[in-house]
């Protein structure tokens, strides 16, 4: 029979889950780079965006991630540094889409693959500029805290390692989908377009934040 504090988890981790598997512009650029450098890179990089959301959790099993929350200076800082973020990797992408050139049928093999610490950095960054991501460990986290059942940081530390697996396990399927389309080899024309809806999509994203309430 499973006890009490494992079904505590299990409602967490479904629950956290759901959340992680909300588009977003983590798991964009994860299966952005699925489908670019295949699922052993891909996934390897999330290990950027993992380290940056640890860091996060850890400030918050601290105390600090209650005075960052309240702290509208340091989320309007943050803020700005992810729009700026975004916007730059948007228009990166867009660049290098349009700088391939037209030949319809190029060799996506052919082009240079970035260091696997240059993806997880990109996967870092995204994760620690999203102000979201402050308030997923500052808000919803800690609806699961009960003060009851011992420690509250350690409760807080046991519950990020669980999101840590959800954001694992949903991430990957991002990854997954954009090596899918990879496999199925699709013309440099159609992998173009892939790109540039990617980069479309991050600077509508960076667009949203900047235009977005506290």
């Amino acid at each position: 029979m499973i006890g009490l504090a494992a079904m505590w988890l299990l409602v967490f981790l479904g629950a956290a889950f759901l959340v992680a598997m909300t588009p977003g512009a983590n798991n964009l650029l994860g299966m952005h780079h699925g489908m670019r450098y295949g699922t052993a890179r891909g996934v390897a990089a999330l290990f950027g965006r993992l380290t940056g959301f640890a860091l996060l959790i850890a400030a918050v099993a601290a105390g600090l991630g209650s005075l960052l929350a309240a702290s509208e200076t340091a989320l309007t800082v943050i803020k700005w540094v992810g729009v700026a973020y975004l916007l730059w990797l948007g228009g990166r992408i867009l660049y290098t889409s349009f700088r391939a050139g037209p030949a319809p049928e190029a060799d996506l093999d052919l082009t240079p693959a970035p260091t696997l610490l240059a993806l997880a950095r990109k996967e870092f960054l995204v994760a620690v500029t999203n102000p979201k991501a402050v308030l997923i460990f500052t808000a919803f986290v800690p609806q699961f805290v009960d003060p009851g059942r011992g420690a509250v940081a350690g409760q807080v530390l046991l519950l990020g390692a669980v999101y840590l697996v959800a954001e694992l396990a949903a991430g990957s399927i991002y990854v997954g989908i954009g090596a899918v389309v990879r496999v199925v080899r699709m013309s440099g024309r159609a992998h173009r377009r892939i790109d540039r809806g990617t980069g479309v999509v991050l600077l509508g994203l960076a667009a949203l934040l900047a235009t977005s309430p506290r």
